[in-house]
């Protein structure tokens, strides 16, 4: 391993540790953060840091394997990085449930320091985007890059939007007297309803088969008495399925987008395993979501996220192009454009053909 590997490695192995770190971090002050604008995109900023921990070990990992058996002291290195920024993590994770005067005073505390981790990420990466420019690597420059772009928004955010409105909340309750914070509507609160009513869900589920299977084996044993006056009551019937089918017609037809479940299984899906499923979806399937989750369990996680994930595409009927109409699609697009549909591309789909496009179309667009 040439020296600039062993270097950039070593930038490498902390950026993936600091990330790791932050996994862990966000993920105790979702637990801790009410409904609204702060906790949606601290969960939108743990997706993209859960996609840089992995993009950045995979790189770390590409310049490693150039040499055989890599070096002893590097790997060293980079289970010291981890090690340590796991240990800030869980370090960290119990003060920021105490810290503060108030809720209000806690969540904006936290915000703050996540001010302080963006600009650290910022730092570190544009370290690793200079390191690897000075020296030919394209594709780790670009990794920088790209992240770099998702650090900045999210420290712009935070700076713009989210630390005047928790500083006013916290004016309001500690010096007004009017606190906002409800317990009842953290993350911990939501995941605990959540885990509480899955499994009722899945206990209603299995009452419902047995009674189905219970009924359906008392019909049987009716017998021929049974299917006599089956018959006997089938035009009646018939006229009441007919019924039945004509409202349900035109119930449909009023426009009741919340009728039927927009994904299959939708209702025997518990809300992490919805939220999983949910970048994978177009525009048009996030909407069918929303209004079908509002109709039905109003769950604040599903709709939070499907929030995070409504954005315009890139073009015009982006969704409906598979990864060749794309392609074709990038070739002739500007910078902006070819920016754009890699942030959308990797927040949805995440097709590994129209990243690898956005790559090339970068590095002949710069």
């Amino acid at each position: 391993m040439s020296s600039y590997e062993q270097k950039i490695v070593q930038y490498l192995e902390e950026a993936h540790a600091t990330e790791v770190a932050l996994i862990r971090v966000l993920q105790s002050q979702i637990a801790m953060t009410p409904r609204g604008s702060t906790r949606t995109a601290i969960e939108h900023h743990l997706d993209e840091t859960r996609g840089h921990a992995d993009r950045v070990r995979e790189r770390a990992n590409a310049l490693q394997t150039r040499t055989r058996g890599g070096n002893p002291l590097q790997a060293w290195i980079g289970l010291t990085e981890a090690v340590v920024g796991q240990a800030l993590a869980l370090g960290k994770t119990p003060l920021d449930m105490v810290r503060g005067t108030s809720g209000e005073e806690k969540v904006l505390k936290n915000a703050k320091d996540d001010c302080a981790t963006e600009a650290l990420e910022i730092a570190t990466y544009t370290a690793i985007e200079r390191l690897a420019s000075a020296h030919g690597d394209r594709e780790t420059a670009q990794l920088a890059t790209d992240i770099l772009a998702d650090e900045q928004r999210m420290l712009d955010r935070l700076l713009n939007e989210e630390i005047p409105k928790l500083t006013d909340a916290v004016a309001r309750a500690d010096i007004e007297g009017r606190p906002s914070f409800d317990p009842a509507t953290t993350g911990a609160a939501d995941a605990a309803r959540e885990v509480a009513g899955a499994a009722a869900e899945t206990a209603g589920r299995t009452a419902s088969r047995a009674a189905g299977r219970s009924r359906s084996s008392s019909g049987a044993s009716s017998g021929s008495g049974s299917s006599s006056r089956s018959r006997s009551r089938s035009g009646s019937g018939s006229r009441s399925r007919s019924a039945g089918t004509s409202r349900s017609r035109s119930s449909r037809s009023a426009g009741d987008a919340a009728a039927e479940a927009p994904i299959a299984g939708y209702d025997d899906l518990n809300a992490t395993e919805l939220v999983q499923r949910l970048g994978g979806l177009s525009q048009e399937q996030l909407a069918a979501v929303a209004a079908y989750e509002r109709a039905h369990d109003a769950r604040s996680t599903v709709l939070e996220r499907v929030e995070a994930l409504t954005e315009d595409q890139p073009w015009a009927g982006y969704d409906d192009q598979d990864v060749e109409q794309v392609r074709a699609a990038l070739r002739d697009a500007d910078e902006a454009t070819v920016r754009r549909v890699r942030e959308y591309e990797r927040r949805h789909k995440d097709r590994s053909g129209v990243l690898e496009a956005t790559e090339r179309a970068a590095a002949a667009t710069s």
